[in-house]
Parts: structure tokens; C-alpha cells; sequence
């Protein structure tokens, strides 16, 4: 059974043993991320998270990855617009080194002037290799039209400009607002003993001050437009997005079905209309994006660039028919898709952990699957009906097209379509 725990300071302790494991996953997460910069602090997150490898502790760099290697396991960590995330993979018994080398990188990083201005130089390619990678930047653009000048219109990797500013004091601070222990949480599940973990977890952490860090950001509005962006491809690229709530909201998982029935998978209507009947496009799927607060329902597409306007109508087209009506048939494959994903994710620690973290952090306490399973299933088709004309009824869209300038009207044509 999963157990939840709160030390005396606040940070938060899951334990989710699974037996018959041979391997343990380690998630420490912080519930801040790149939504919590304003525009002079853009990218500092995830610069961040790039910096505390370069040393920590008594460890090097090198010696970071190798103490974890050495030992079979595995480490990494990532940053979103909501959280930053570190992540230990290990053999049975590797709990205790993970959660040392996870402390340090959190609490003790180095923030060397020489690696910082080295790794500003690293992730200054990273943001140029974004640039070049079309299913990146059509995805930056689609973001920044739909949440405009805010933090969740900004690229997560922020600009050369912004990282440019950083020096190692100021990381330093932003470390202690953005890691602060009042959203940590630690997430075990595999192989783990609950007193184990419970005495790790108070040795590394539960000495911090019950502080507070960044404050929680502005509601995030969606703004809409379209973003166009030419450029020599064989291919043309397409994200088409409306708006739609939060994870926190009633109709999440009414959301979820919505999507996973317009462009789930290969029996969805997109794919079946525009790929199989009309062969406009090799790749088209559809999905739910949530934040705490807000969201989106999206589209993406490759087509070829004389192909886009009349894509992006079949997709529009395809979104009203659905917000109509619904089979019987689609609506059960959708709940069976969202509720295999669901299981399938749940026979995997690295995902039990991250999942249970990401859940503390949203709701303050843990979902059983079964709970979920019940409310995909109670999705009604009045609901799907109810879910997609609030989708529709502002009248926005966010658009973004890259490619040759003949798919430039694209964004437009999908306006036109759903609104006339």
C-alpha cells in the first residue's frame, strides 16, 4: 500500500513498494519550475538544473554520475513550467547512496563561475538546437500564441540573453526560492522499505527550515493568435490549440476522453479522416495539455505545405462534429485507451514515483488507480458534449504553422472553420 508522510518542516515522503522488484525509483520534486521566472529570470530553472551536476557536495561532476554507475543505477532530472524533477534509478539497496548524491545536488550544489560560464555556452546550443529541430519550434510558437508574455508563453530553455545574466550568487538564490522544502516532495516506489526511506528522507531533508520559496504564479490566461513562421522544409508543421482548464478542474478527465476520441490513436477521427480517408498527413494526434490552473486542448500535424489549410479545416471540422456527438463505441475506446496508459504507466517505478509526486503537489494526497479508473469511466457523452463547446465558446485559438509559405493561411483556415 501506498503511505504518505509529512516531516515536521513540510517536506512530503511517498512510499510505494512494489513486490517482487529488483529495482528501486527515486523522484525528488520540487513543485516550481519555469513558471515561477519572470522575463529577466527566463531559462534560470532549467540552468539550474544543468548547473548542480557540474559539482555538488564533496562530488565532481564526473564523480556525480560515476558514484551512481558504478553501482548500476541511473540518474537524471528534468525541468517543466510547474516543477523540477530529480530522478534516481537503482538497483535493490541503492536507496541510501540515491538519496545522498539527490540531497546534494539539490541542497549543496557548487555553482562554480568558471562551469556556470561554461554550461551557459551548452545550453546556448541547446537552445539553437531547438531552433533547428521544426517539432521543437513549432511547439515554442504554438506556447508563446497561446499564453502570450507570460511565464507559460516563454520557452522553458529561456534565451542566451536571459541565462546570460545569471552569475553564481544569484543562482544561488534562485536555487533556495525555487527548491524551497514547503513543495518538496520525496517519491519512492520499487523496492523500497517505508523505514528506510522515512529515516533517509529526514536525514537529508528534514533538516531544512519550514521556509517558503517563489510565490505561486499568476493565473494563466489564454491569450490566443497565430504564429507563422517560414522556413525550407519538406514538410510542413502544424500545432492547433483551444483553450481548456486545469488539472485541478471537475472536468479533467472529461478533457482527456474529448482528445484521446478526436486524435488518440489509429482509430481516432483525425487519423482516420485526414490520414486514412484524404491522406493529407503522415503523423496527427490530438491531447490534453493541463497546468494546475489551465490548459489546452491541441492538435499537431505534418502535412505537406499546400495541404495545411485544408488539414487544418479537417481538423476543425472533426472538433465540432465531436463537440455534437459521440459514438458508443468511440466514447469506450477512449476510456479504454486512457485507462490502459494509466495501468501500463503503473507497472513502471520511475512512473509510480513521479506520478505520486505530481499528485501530492496538485491535490495533497494520493489517487488510487481504481479511483481513477472510475472517473474515466463515468464520462458520459453529455459530458464530452458539455466539454467541447466550453472549448469552443470564447471564440480563441492558438495557431502556429512552420514551413514553406504556402501553409502560411493554415492557422487562419482552422479560425474560419470552427467560427466562420
Amino acid at each position: 500500500m501506498v503511505k504518505l508522510h509529512t516531516l515536521p518542516n513540510g517536506v512530503r515522503v511517498v512510499c510505494d513498494p512494489m513486490p517482487g522488484l529488483e529495482t528501486v525509483a527515486l523522484s525528488v520534486v520540487a513543485g516550481r519550475g519555469a513558471r515561477s521566472e519572470d522575463a529577466a529570470h527566463s531559462g534560470w530553472s532549467h540552468l539550474l538544473e544543468h548547473m548542480v551536476f557540474k559539482g555538488a557536495g564533496d562530488r565532481s561532476a564526473r564523480d556525480i554520475v560515476e558514484v551512481i554507475e558504478s553501482e548500476g543505477g541511473q540518474i537524471n532530472a528534468a525541468t517543466g513550467y510547474e516543477r523540477t524533477s530529480f530522478q534516481i534509478r537503482a538497483l535493490k539497496g541503492g536507496l541510501d547512496l540515491g538519496m545522498a548524491v539527490t540531497a546534494d545536488l539539490i541542497l549543496r550544489p557548487t555553482l562554480d563561475a568558471a562551469d556556470l560560464a561554461r554550461e551557459k555556452k551548452v545550453v546556448a546550443q541547446e537552445i539553437a538546437e531547438a531552433a533547428d529541430a521544426p517539432d521543437d519550434m513549432v511547439f515554442e510558437l504554438a506556447q508563446t500564441a497561446a499564453w502570450g508574455d507570460s511565464p507559460l508563453g516563454r520557452p522553458i530553455l529561456g534565451s542566451r540573453k536571459s541565462i546570460g545574466t545569471s552569475t553564481p550568487q544569484t543562482l544561488s538564490a534562485w536555487r533556495a526560492a525555487l527548491y524551497a522544502p514547503d513543495t518538496l516532495v520525496v517519491s519512492a516506489a520499487g523496492a523500497v522499505d517505508e523505514a528506510e526511506l522515512l529515516a533517509l528522507a529526514e536525514r537529508e531533508f528534514g533538516h531544512l527550515p519550514a521556509t517558503k520559496g517563489a510565490p505561486e504564479p499568476a493565473i494563466g490566461v489564454f491569450t490566443g493568435g497565430h504564429a507563422v513562421k517560414a522556413k525550407r522544409l519538406e514538410q510542413a508543421h502544424l500545432v492547433l490549440l483551444l483553450p481548456g482548464g486545469g488539472a485541478r478542474d471537475d472536468d479533467y478527465f472529461t478533457r482527456r476522453v474529448f482528445a484521446e476520441a478526436l486524435g488518440g490513436g489509429m482509430s481516432s477521427r483525425l487519423f482516420q479522416e485526414a490520414r486514412e480517408k484524404r491522406g493529407l498527413a503522415y503523423a496527427i494526434d490530438a491531447w490534453a495539455d493541463a497546468y494546475s490552473d489551465c490548459g489546452a486542448l491541441g492538435v499537431y500535424a505534418g502535412c505537406a505545405g499546400k495541404d495545411a489549410s485544408q488539414l487544418a479545416e479537417v481538423a476543425a471540422h472533426e472538433i465540432v462534429a465531436l463537440a455534437e456527438s459521440v459514438t458508443d463505441a468511440e466514447l469506450s475506446r477512449a476510456k479504454a485507451q486512457l485507462k490502459a496508459h494509466m495501468f501500463m504507466g503503473r507497472e513502471l517505478p520511475s512512473a509510480r514515483a513521479e506520478t505520486a509526486a505530481g499528485q501530492i503537489l496538485l491535490f495533497e494526497r494520493l489517487f488510487p488507480a481504481a479511483e481513477i479508473a472510475t472517473a474515466i469511466d463515468s464520462v458520459s457523452a453529455a459530458d464530452l458534449r458539455t466539454v467541447g463547446q466550453a472549448m469552443l465558446s470564447p471564440g480563441k485559438t492558438a495557431t502556429s504553422v512552420l514551413g514553406s509559405k504556402a501553409a502560411g493561411e493554415a492557422g487562419e483556415a482552422f479560425e474560419r472553420a470552427l467560427f466562420g
